[in-house]
């Protein structure tokens, strides 16, 4: 009788809660960039204060220049501004900004999701 009762209980244990389903992580929202100000610099200047403007920048979203994350304050969903350093204007040419939103971590269970980063837009360097 009490085997049967301890096996009872080990298979109730067993089948109730033990068992972990996991949620995938999702996409993360896509920003988008519609326009750049300014557009474009002198190469060999001074920093030049510099925003983004697009739609659905989440916090902790990123500019990008030239490949290369930089310090950004989020305004709003729809503005991003940084400062532009001269190190990174030195040379004539066009560079891609774009803007990454961060991943979202899921909790216990998964979820959460991806960081996504926009098409870029180019910025030209005179």
């Amino acid at each position: 009788m009490k085997l049967l009762a301890i096996l009872l209980l080990s298979t109730v244990a067993i089948g109730c809660g033990y068992s972990k389903s996991t949620t995938p992580v999702q996409p993360g929202t896509m920003p988008t960039i519609t326009g750049l100000i300014p557009n474009n610099a002198i190469a060999g200047g001074s920093a030049v204060p510099f925003e983004v403007d697009g739609i659905n920048f989440a916090a902790g979203a990123s500019i990008n220049f030239n490949g290369a994350a930089q310090v950004t304050t989020r305004v709003s969903a729809t503005k991003l501004t940084t400062t532009i350093q001269p190190a990174s204007i030195t040379t004539a040419g066009t560079v891609p900004v774009t803007v990454t939103n961060p991943a979202i971590p899921g909790g216990p269970y998964g979820g959460g999701t991806q960081a996504a980063t926009s098409a870029s837009m180019n910025f030209t360097i005179n």
